[in-house]
């Protein structure tokens, strides 16, 4: 006979001295009803085996046991002649996971969150999961804007006690915002504050940004952006009154109100330094850039504490405390600020660490760094060093930290953080003219062969008119002191004849050479080059006069030795996304006594560029070139190294090689011997990006122009073109695209409207 043990079992758990049977010898245990789980799992958790004694206060820690396990809803334990029967009902487990109506989510990422609250695949069923499954999909639906989002679920039973759980999303309309309005703002129009929120009502690019689309964060920071602007412009007592977010009944539209107190405009009535200042007080107050009679502005006195805190960083001071304390006259509403400077202790460097170089060596990245260990802190040297890690190129990003020494007053550490990119690539160009069509060209390069810093290159050109094989390899620290070493090596043939717009010849060249940088300075350098060229001339009978004329008179074929020397400056403060800084480099090329042929020849070219931070965001780049090149000793100059411009890298807009002299018989173009090129550009990321270094943009003014030997070198001859350029550091590689339009062309001028640029890294 079979006696159940429940009503004896909750005598247990309520009354400790009641009884609910006698106990008894366990003879046998036996398990009903399991369909997944191993009867072993449930033996396990028993506290009794065979020939034990079974009592009630054993059976209530079975009860308890197994319910803790969440494999069960149901539990009992019945008595059958001394036989311990365990009847369970097993919770059922979840056999598959579905998702229909859903666009705006990526399934397997919505089951890696799912899985975080206990709902996944082959795990127990727990219908009070459910709500929090709903809960974290409506969640996610709710960060990207869809208000309106509806999820409904539904559990189908399937055979061997599993279910399946399908989610129906009706997302609706994502929710747009439909207005921002400011209220209180009397001395700015609401417009022009408006135009420096990141989020905006629907425009033309919000598709891309998103930025139409309400966001907690991106509210936040405009708030802090509009409260900057207020008090950079003499509003000292702005105030915030409240933010309202609200929607509308149908979920589509959402309304922002931010309300201001602008309150008056204050001006500077004096500025003084006082504490312990350590430098001289003229030293320092010429740091300080806000001035009696100015409108306050705090991001001028920011920037001036910050000066202070450098230049004492510079001493060693790298803990200097600079505060700044306010005196009001609300009446005159003027405000009068004490500088207070507390240097603190001076600091040195007990040792540099670098973190996050998986590939590149340490030594690449500490030959770099200018803050050496065991000697004081100086705030020039850690920022310089930075720079230079940063303009290796070889990583993404580039921070530095200088943490104060546990258990120490006067030590810090210096670590430099880098995160990798691949620094090798495959690029392919392309452009578009009506003369040559579709022009392709590649390249494969490795800036940082097996983390060594040193480069190696191997360039391909397939255009119509131009093969070129080239191998070029760079060791940038042949020795200690920094002096580089280079080795290059190129096959190239051209033959114009093939193009309709320039004058028809054909060259063949191959040489190589090598090549020296000494440093001067942080940023200056001067370069040495010794190279060998052996070249052939052909010509066709559609060729000019004025080359055939040369071939008469000198051969066609040259075997030439050339010498290089150069200058070159470079202080930018980024390779990848430079802000602010200069390069300047000056080149000169001759031939020099030696080989065959009648070659005697100079060329001579200087480059400016310059970057000009013009707020945050945007950065002015002013770029000029000059080249000349001239025969010497009664040669004239050869014509297949004539000077060209017009497309990348000259002036867009006019195709590549179609500027300046032009043979009149056939109209095609012969280069010249002087070159003038320049370019304006202004740099800034991409509209709802912020920051984001991985795309750019840029508006861009070209000029430019090749003249002849005989021609008199007038500005009036310059052709300039306009447009919009992007660039974009994609996974793929980088890819770059522009849009010009030729702002001043002559009849024979040939334009190019697109042109762009893409390549793959590895």
């Amino acid at each position: 006979m079979k006696k159940t043990v429940m009503a004896g079992l909750l005598s247990a758990l309520f009354a400790s001295s009641a009884s609910a049977f006698e106990p008894f010898v366990v003879k046998d245990i036996r398990v009903e009803g399991i369909q997944r789980t191993e009867a072993g799992t449930v033996f396990g958790y028993l506290p009794v085996k065979v020939g034990e004694t079974m009592t009630d206060e054993k059976a209530a820690q079975a009860v308890k046991a197994l319910f803790a396990t969440g494999f069960f809803k149901d539990v009992r334990l019945e008595i059958d002649n001394n036989v311990l029967v365990v009847v369970i009902d097993e919770r059922p487990a979840i056999a598959s996971i579905t998702f229909s109506g859903m666009k705006a989510l990526d399934g397997d990422q919505l089951k890696k969150s799912m899985r975080d609250i206990g709902m996944a695949e082959s795990r127990i069923f727990d219908r009070a999961l459910l709500d929090s499954a709903e809960k974290e999909i409506k969640r996610v639906y709710l960060s990207r804007g869809y208000y309106a989002a509806n999820v409904t679920t539904t559990v189908t039973p399937l055979e061997r006690n599993r279910v399946g759980i399908s989610f129906t999303v009706d997302e609706g309309e994502i929710a747009k915002i439909k207005q921002i309005n400011i209220i209180g703002a009397k001395a700015f129009k609401e417009s022009d504050l408006l135009d420096r929120f990141t989020l905006r009502t629907p425009g033309w690019m919000t598709w891309y940004t998103k930025n139409d689309q309400y966001s907690k964060q991106k509210l936040s920071g405009d708030i802090e952006t509009l409260r900057s602007f207020y008090l950079d412009n003499g509003y000292l007592e702005f105030e915030l009154e409240s933010s309202q977010v609200s929607i509308s009944p149908d979920k589509r539209d959402i309304y922002i109100t931010i309300s201001i107190k602008e309150d008056a405009k204050y001006t500077v009535s004096g500025i003084k330094l006082a504490g312990n200042l350590l430098l001289p007080e003229a030293e320092l107050k010429k740091l300080v850039t806000i001035t009696a009679g100015e409108t306050y502005s705090r991001q001028k006195l920011n920037d001036s504490t910050k000066a202070i805190s450098e230049r004492l960083g510079n001493e060693g001071y790298a803990f200097a405390n600079v505060n700044v304390a306010p005196e009001l006259d609300h009446e005159k509403h003027s405000a009068a600020f004490i500088i207070f400077i507390d240097p603190g202790r001076r600091v040195y460097v007990r040792q540099v660490n670098v973190v996050g170089n998986t590939h590149t060596r340490d030594e690449v990245i500490r030959r770099e760094v200018r803050q050496m260990e065991a000697s004081w802190y100086d705030g020039t040297k850690i920022n310089r060093s930075k720079s230079r890690v940063d303009k290796l190129g070889y990583f993404e990003e580039v921070a530095v930290e200088t943490p104060p020494v546990p258990g120490s007053t006067d030590q810090v550490d210096f670590n430099v953080k880098v995160k990798e990119k691949p620094t090798g690539s495959v690029t392919l160009g392309a452009g578009f003219a009506s003369s040559e069509g579709l022009i392709l060209s590649g390249s494969i390069q490795q800036d940082n062969i097996f983390g060594s810093g040193k480069s190696i290159a191997v360039q391909v050109n397939t255009s119509k008119s131009n093969s070129v094989l080239s191998l070029s390899y760079t060791n940038p620290y042949y020795t200690i002191d920094g002096v580089s070493r280079g080795f290059d090596v190129y096959q190239r043939k051209t033959d114009t004849g093939k193009l309709s717009s320039l004058a028809a010849y054909g060259v063949s060249s191959f040489g190589g050479g090598v090549r020296y940088g000494v440093p001067l300075s942080e940023e200056d350098g001067v370069s040495f080059g010794l190279a060998a060229d052996s070249s052939k001339i052909d010509l066709t009978a559609f060729s000019p006069l004025i080359y055939q004329n040369y071939v008469a008179q000198n051969g066609s074929e040259f075997s030439t030795i050339r010498a290089s020397a150069g200058f070159g400056q470079d202080s930018v403060d980024s390779r990848i996304y430079p802000t602010k800084g200069r390069i300047q480099r000056v080149g000169l090329e001759t031939t020099v006594p030696g080989g065959t042929g009648a070659l005697k020849y100079a060329r001579a070219n200087y480059q400016y560029q310059v970057f000009y931070p013009l707020s945050r965001i945007f950065t002015l780049m002013l770029n000029g070139e000059a080249s000349v090149a001239s025969g010497y000793g009664g040669k004239e100059m050869p014509f297949w190294l004539n000077y060209y411009a017009g497309g990348i890298g000259s002036v867009r807009g006019f195709e590549n090689g179609t500027l300046g002299p032009f043979d009149a018989a056939t109209g095609e173009y012969l280069g010249g011997t002087r070159r003038l090129v320049g370019n304006a550009e202004v740099l800034f990321p991409m509209p709802g990006m912020g920051t984001d270094k991985s795309l750019r943009l840029s508006a861009f003014l070209d000029a430019g122009q090749i003249w002849g030997k005989s021609q008199s070198i007038a500005l009036g001859d310059l052709r300039f073109s306009t447009g919009l350029a992007f660039t974009w550091s994609s996974p793929m590689g980088p890819l770059k695209f522009s849009l010009a339009r030729a702002l001043k062309k002559e009849t024979n001028d040939k334009v190019q409207l697109f042109q762009f640029q893409l390549g793959s890294v590895f």
